[in-house]
Protein backbone atom coordinates (compact mmCIF):
# COMPACT_ATOMS: atom_id res chain seq x y z
CA UNK A 1 0.00 0.00 0.00
CA UNK A 2 1.42 3.39 -0.99
CA UNK A 3 0.27 6.55 0.81
CA UNK A 4 0.85 10.18 -0.09
CA UNK A 5 0.16 11.73 3.32
CA UNK A 6 -0.34 15.33 2.24
CA UNK A 7 -1.21 18.50 4.15
CA UNK A 8 -4.25 19.06 1.92
CA UNK A 9 -5.08 15.60 0.50
CA UNK A 10 -4.26 11.98 1.28
CA UNK A 11 -4.05 9.51 -1.61
CA UNK A 12 -3.84 5.74 -1.28
CA UNK A 13 -2.49 3.28 -3.86
CA UNK A 14 -2.88 -0.48 -3.62
CA UNK A 15 -0.58 -2.61 -5.74
CA UNK A 16 -2.51 -4.31 -8.51
CA UNK A 17 -5.47 -1.93 -8.13
CA UNK A 18 -3.99 1.56 -8.61
CA UNK A 19 -5.23 4.69 -6.79
CA UNK A 20 -8.19 3.63 -4.66
CA UNK A 21 -8.70 6.71 -2.49
CA UNK A 22 -8.22 10.45 -2.78
CA UNK A 23 -9.63 12.45 0.11
CA UNK A 24 -8.87 15.73 1.92
CA UNK A 25 -6.71 15.33 5.06
CA UNK A 26 -9.40 16.61 7.43
CA UNK A 27 -11.02 15.03 10.50
CA UNK A 28 -14.14 16.33 12.29
CA UNK A 29 -14.08 15.61 16.02
CA UNK A 30 -16.82 15.78 18.63
CA UNK A 31 -15.05 17.37 21.61
CA UNK A 32 -17.56 16.13 24.20
CA UNK A 33 -17.39 12.47 23.17
CA UNK A 34 -13.75 12.67 21.96
CA UNK A 35 -14.72 10.69 18.86
CA UNK A 36 -14.47 11.38 15.14
CA UNK A 37 -17.69 12.23 13.35
CA UNK A 38 -16.35 12.42 9.80
CA UNK A 39 -13.09 11.96 7.91
CA UNK A 40 -12.03 13.19 4.47
CA UNK A 41 -14.45 14.81 2.01
CA UNK A 42 -17.34 14.89 4.49
CA UNK A 43 -15.17 16.56 7.16
CA UNK A 44 -13.81 19.12 4.67
CA UNK A 45 -17.34 20.35 3.99
CA UNK A 46 -17.57 21.13 7.73
CA UNK A 47 -14.45 23.37 7.81
CA UNK A 48 -15.47 26.73 9.30
CA UNK A 49 -19.11 25.59 9.62
CA UNK A 50 -19.24 23.58 12.85
CA UNK A 51 -21.08 24.14 16.17
CA UNK A 52 -19.08 24.83 19.34
CA UNK A 53 -18.63 21.18 20.38
CA UNK A 54 -17.41 19.98 16.94
CA UNK A 55 -14.06 20.95 15.40
CA UNK A 56 -12.78 20.15 11.94
CA UNK A 57 -9.01 19.58 12.21
CA UNK A 58 -6.26 19.20 9.64
CA UNK A 59 -3.80 16.85 11.42
CA UNK A 60 -0.91 17.77 9.09
CA UNK A 61 0.71 21.18 8.87
CA UNK A 62 3.57 22.00 6.50
CA UNK A 63 3.76 18.38 5.38
CA UNK A 64 4.36 16.99 8.89
CA UNK A 65 2.10 15.60 11.60
CA UNK A 66 0.93 18.38 13.91
CA UNK A 67 -1.68 16.32 15.78
CA UNK A 68 -0.48 12.74 16.30
CA UNK A 69 -3.69 11.13 17.61
CA UNK A 70 -5.89 12.64 14.90
CA UNK A 71 -3.40 11.64 12.16
CA UNK A 72 -3.42 8.05 13.46
CA UNK A 73 -7.22 8.06 13.55
CA UNK A 74 -7.34 9.36 9.96
CA UNK A 75 -4.87 6.73 8.71
CA UNK A 76 -6.84 3.95 10.44
CA UNK A 77 -10.04 5.19 8.80
CA UNK A 78 -8.47 5.32 5.32
CA UNK A 79 -6.83 1.87 5.66
CA UNK A 80 -10.16 0.37 6.77
CA UNK A 81 -12.03 2.18 3.99
CA UNK A 82 -9.82 0.86 1.16
CA UNK A 83 -10.04 -2.67 2.57
CA UNK A 84 -13.86 -2.41 2.79
CA UNK A 85 -13.93 -2.47 6.57
CA UNK A 86 -11.92 -5.69 7.06
CA UNK A 87 -10.11 -5.34 10.38
CA UNK A 88 -7.50 -8.11 10.10
CA UNK A 89 -5.45 -6.38 7.42
CA UNK A 90 -1.85 -5.43 8.24
CA UNK A 91 -0.40 -4.07 5.01
CA UNK A 92 3.14 -3.13 4.09
CA UNK A 93 3.00 0.64 3.71
CA UNK A 94 5.23 3.07 1.81
CA UNK A 95 4.64 6.72 2.78
CA UNK A 96 5.87 9.80 0.91
CA UNK A 97 7.12 12.59 3.21
CA UNK A 98 8.84 15.98 2.62
CA UNK A 99 12.63 15.73 2.26
CA UNK A 100 13.29 18.52 4.77
CA UNK A 101 11.64 16.93 7.82
CA UNK A 102 13.55 16.13 11.02
CA UNK A 103 14.24 12.68 12.45
CA UNK A 104 11.55 13.19 15.11
CA UNK A 105 8.96 14.08 12.44
CA UNK A 106 9.92 10.99 10.41
CA UNK A 107 9.49 8.83 13.49
CA UNK A 108 6.04 10.34 14.16
CA UNK A 109 4.84 9.39 10.65
CA UNK A 110 6.18 5.82 10.98
CA UNK A 111 4.64 5.33 14.43
CA UNK A 112 1.26 6.72 13.35
CA UNK A 113 1.19 4.23 10.47
CA UNK A 114 2.37 1.37 12.71
CA UNK A 115 -0.35 2.17 15.29
CA UNK A 116 -2.87 2.33 12.44
CA UNK A 117 -2.11 -1.35 11.77
CA UNK A 118 0.81 -1.58 9.30
CA UNK A 119 3.12 -4.58 9.60
CA UNK A 120 6.01 -2.76 7.93
CA UNK A 121 6.42 0.97 7.23
CA UNK A 122 8.91 2.51 4.82
CA UNK A 123 9.42 6.17 4.04
CA UNK A 124 10.31 7.71 0.71
CA UNK A 125 11.18 11.37 0.11
CA UNK A 126 8.40 13.10 -1.83
CA UNK A 127 10.61 14.49 -4.63
CA UNK A 128 11.94 10.96 -5.35
CA UNK A 129 8.41 9.49 -5.32
CA UNK A 130 7.10 12.35 -7.50
CA UNK A 131 9.92 11.84 -10.03
CA UNK A 132 9.19 8.10 -10.25
CA UNK A 133 5.46 8.84 -10.56
CA UNK A 134 6.06 11.47 -13.26
CA UNK A 135 8.00 8.88 -15.27
CA UNK A 136 11.47 10.49 -15.09
CA UNK A 137 14.34 8.09 -15.89
CA UNK A 138 15.49 7.60 -12.29
CA UNK A 139 17.76 4.58 -12.88
CA UNK A 140 20.07 6.38 -15.34
CA UNK A 141 23.05 8.58 -14.39
CA UNK A 142 21.39 11.73 -15.77
CA UNK A 143 20.26 14.82 -13.88
CA UNK A 144 16.53 15.37 -13.37
CA UNK A 145 15.03 18.34 -11.59
CA UNK A 146 11.64 18.09 -9.94
CA UNK A 147 9.62 20.80 -8.17
CA UNK A 148 6.79 19.33 -6.08
CA UNK A 149 4.40 22.08 -4.92
CA UNK A 150 2.02 20.57 -2.39
CA UNK A 151 -0.34 22.00 0.21
CA UNK A 152 2.18 22.66 2.99
CA UNK A 153 5.64 22.37 1.43
CA UNK A 154 7.40 22.92 -1.87
CA UNK A 155 10.16 20.41 -2.56
CA UNK A 156 12.87 21.22 -5.08
CA UNK A 157 15.30 18.40 -5.86
CA UNK A 158 17.97 17.33 -8.35
CA UNK A 159 17.97 13.55 -8.75
CA UNK A 160 20.22 11.03 -10.41
CA UNK A 161 20.71 7.25 -10.15
CA UNK A 162 17.71 6.64 -7.85
CA UNK A 163 19.00 9.15 -5.32
CA UNK A 164 18.84 12.81 -4.35
CA UNK A 165 21.90 14.87 -5.28
CA UNK A 166 20.52 18.12 -3.85
CA UNK A 167 17.22 19.06 -2.31
CA UNK A 168 15.57 22.02 -0.70
CA UNK A 169 12.27 22.07 1.13
CA UNK A 170 10.48 25.38 1.77
CA UNK A 171 7.37 25.50 3.90
CA UNK A 172 5.56 27.73 1.42
CA UNK A 173 2.99 26.12 -0.90
CA UNK A 174 -0.76 25.97 -1.59
CA UNK A 175 -1.79 26.93 1.98
CA UNK A 176 0.39 30.05 1.91
CA UNK A 177 -1.14 31.08 -1.43
CA UNK A 178 -4.59 30.80 0.21
CA UNK A 179 -3.40 32.86 3.21
CA UNK A 180 -2.01 35.53 0.86
CA UNK A 181 -5.42 35.81 -0.85
CA UNK A 182 -7.18 36.04 2.55
CA UNK A 183 -4.83 38.83 3.70
CA UNK A 184 -5.25 40.71 0.42
CA UNK A 185 -9.05 40.61 0.65
CA UNK A 186 -8.85 41.92 4.22
CA UNK A 187 -6.38 44.70 3.39
CA UNK A 188 -7.76 45.92 0.05
CA UNK A 189 -11.49 45.11 0.22
CA UNK A 190 -12.00 45.06 4.04
CA UNK A 191 -13.56 41.63 3.58
CA UNK A 192 -12.98 38.65 5.87
CA UNK A 193 -13.17 35.34 3.99
CA UNK A 194 -12.68 31.72 5.07
CA UNK A 195 -10.14 29.12 4.04
CA UNK A 196 -12.46 27.42 1.55
CA UNK A 197 -13.41 30.69 -0.19
CA UNK A 198 -9.71 31.57 -0.58
CA UNK A 199 -9.13 28.12 -2.12
CA UNK A 200 -12.04 28.70 -4.56
CA UNK A 201 -10.62 32.09 -5.62
CA UNK A 202 -7.20 30.48 -6.22
CA UNK A 203 -8.67 27.68 -8.35
CA UNK A 204 -11.04 29.86 -10.41
CA UNK A 205 -9.04 33.09 -10.80
CA UNK A 206 -5.49 32.33 -9.65
CA UNK A 207 -2.61 32.72 -12.08
CA UNK A 208 1.14 33.08 -11.67
CA UNK A 209 1.88 34.87 -14.94
CA UNK A 210 -0.08 37.45 -17.00
CA UNK A 211 -1.97 36.15 -20.05
CA UNK A 212 -4.02 37.82 -22.80
CA UNK A 213 -7.48 37.02 -21.42
CA UNK A 214 -6.60 38.26 -17.93
CA UNK A 215 -8.87 41.28 -17.86
CA UNK A 216 -12.07 39.37 -18.52
CA UNK A 217 -11.99 36.91 -15.61
CA UNK A 218 -13.90 38.16 -12.54
CA UNK A 219 -15.55 36.48 -9.59
CA UNK A 220 -18.05 37.46 -6.91
CA UNK A 221 -16.71 36.85 -3.41
CA UNK A 222 -18.95 36.76 -0.34
CA UNK A 223 -17.63 37.44 3.14
CA UNK A 224 -17.90 39.57 6.25
CA UNK A 225 -17.32 43.30 5.81
CA UNK A 226 -14.85 44.56 8.45
CA UNK A 227 -16.24 48.08 8.81
CA UNK A 228 -19.95 47.34 8.97
CA UNK A 229 -19.65 43.81 10.42
CA UNK A 230 -22.29 42.62 7.92
CA UNK A 231 -22.08 40.08 5.07
CA UNK A 232 -21.05 41.67 1.73
CA UNK A 233 -20.33 40.65 -1.86
CA UNK A 234 -17.27 42.01 -3.69
CA UNK A 235 -16.26 41.46 -7.33
CA UNK A 236 -12.54 40.80 -7.88
CA UNK A 237 -10.42 40.44 -11.02
CA UNK A 238 -7.87 37.81 -12.00
CA UNK A 239 -5.03 40.39 -11.96
CA UNK A 240 -5.76 41.15 -8.28
CA UNK A 241 -5.47 37.48 -7.35
CA UNK A 242 -2.11 37.26 -9.10
CA UNK A 243 -0.89 40.37 -7.31
CA UNK A 244 -1.94 38.94 -3.92
CA UNK A 245 0.08 35.75 -4.51
CA UNK A 246 3.30 37.45 -5.67
CA UNK A 247 5.20 37.02 -2.41
CA UNK A 248 4.73 33.25 -1.80
CA UNK A 249 5.34 32.57 -5.52
CA UNK A 250 8.62 34.48 -5.45
CA UNK A 251 9.79 32.36 -2.46
CA UNK A 252 9.12 29.20 -4.53
CA UNK A 253 11.01 30.63 -7.54
CA UNK A 254 13.95 31.62 -5.30
CA UNK A 255 14.16 28.04 -3.95
CA UNK A 256 14.35 26.74 -7.54
CA UNK A 257 17.11 29.25 -8.38
CA UNK A 258 19.10 28.43 -5.22
CA UNK A 259 19.00 24.73 -6.04
CA UNK A 260 20.13 25.39 -9.63
CA UNK A 261 23.07 27.47 -8.36
CA UNK A 262 24.30 24.54 -6.23
CA UNK A 263 23.87 21.90 -8.96
CA UNK A 264 27.10 20.21 -10.24
CA UNK A 265 27.87 21.37 -13.83
CA UNK A 266 27.36 17.95 -15.51
CA UNK A 267 23.89 17.61 -13.98
CA UNK A 268 23.09 21.26 -14.79
CA UNK A 269 23.78 20.50 -18.46
CA UNK A 270 21.29 17.56 -18.29
CA UNK A 271 18.65 19.80 -16.68
CA UNK A 272 18.99 22.37 -19.49
CA UNK A 273 18.40 19.52 -21.99
CA UNK A 274 15.51 17.89 -20.16
CA UNK A 275 13.91 20.89 -18.45
CA UNK A 276 12.30 21.15 -15.02
CA UNK A 277 9.35 18.92 -14.08
CA UNK A 278 6.51 20.31 -11.94
CA UNK A 279 4.36 18.05 -9.75
CA UNK A 280 1.90 18.43 -6.86
CA UNK A 281 -1.39 20.31 -6.68
CA UNK A 282 0.38 23.68 -6.94
CA UNK A 283 1.49 22.77 -10.48
CA UNK A 284 -2.16 23.20 -11.52
CA UNK A 285 -1.95 26.95 -10.86
CA UNK A 286 -2.33 28.76 -14.17
CA UNK A 287 0.95 29.98 -15.67
CA UNK A 288 3.28 28.67 -12.95
CA UNK A 289 5.33 26.79 -15.57
CA UNK A 290 5.68 30.03 -17.60
CA UNK A 291 6.76 31.93 -14.49
CA UNK A 292 9.49 29.41 -13.59
CA UNK A 293 10.83 29.15 -17.17
CA UNK A 294 10.79 32.95 -17.48
CA UNK A 295 12.78 33.35 -14.23
CA UNK A 296 15.29 30.51 -14.81
CA UNK A 297 15.54 30.40 -18.61
CA UNK A 298 14.92 26.62 -18.54
CA UNK A 299 11.97 24.89 -20.19
CA UNK A 300 9.44 23.83 -17.55
CA UNK A 301 6.98 20.94 -17.99
CA UNK A 302 3.97 19.96 -15.90
CA UNK A 303 3.57 16.25 -15.10
CA UNK A 304 0.68 14.44 -16.80
CA UNK A 305 -1.22 14.04 -13.50
CA UNK A 306 0.52 16.37 -11.02
CA UNK A 307 -1.82 15.63 -8.09
CA UNK A 308 -1.10 11.92 -8.02
CA UNK A 309 2.63 11.86 -8.91
CA UNK A 310 3.77 11.07 -5.35
CA UNK A 311 1.24 8.30 -4.75
CA UNK A 312 1.93 6.76 -8.18
CA UNK A 313 5.64 6.83 -7.29
CA UNK A 314 5.03 4.99 -3.99
CA UNK A 315 2.95 2.45 -5.94
CA UNK A 316 5.70 1.85 -8.53
CA UNK A 317 8.24 1.38 -5.74
CA UNK A 318 5.95 -1.23 -4.13
CA UNK A 319 5.53 -3.07 -7.42
CA UNK A 320 9.28 -3.04 -8.22
CA UNK A 321 10.42 -3.47 -4.63
CA UNK A 322 13.72 -5.23 -5.34
CA UNK A 323 14.99 -2.84 -8.07
CA UNK A 324 13.99 0.33 -6.23
CA UNK A 325 14.85 -0.63 -2.64
CA UNK A 326 17.61 2.00 -2.53
CA UNK A 327 15.17 4.90 -2.63
CA UNK A 328 13.84 4.47 0.93
CA UNK A 329 14.82 6.97 3.60
CA UNK A 330 13.56 5.20 6.72
CA UNK A 331 11.78 2.04 7.86
CA UNK A 332 10.12 0.34 10.82
CA UNK A 333 9.05 -3.29 11.14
Amino acid sequence: MGIDLGTANTLVYISGKGIVLQEPSVVAIDQDQKTSIAVGEEAKRMLGRTPANVIAVRPLRDGVIADFDTAELMLKHFIRKVHEGKTLVSPRIVIGIPSGVTGVERRAVMEAAAHAGAREVRLIDEPVAAAIGAGLPMAEPTGNMIVDIGGGTTEVAVLSLQGTVLSESVRVAGDELNDAITQYMKKVHNLVIGERTAEDIKIKLGSAYPTQDDNEATMEVRGLHLLSGLPRTVTIKSAETRESMTEPLSIIVEAVKRTLERTPPELAADIIDRGIMLAGGGALLNGIDTLISHETGIVTHIAADPLSCVVLGTGRVLENFKQLERVFSGQIR
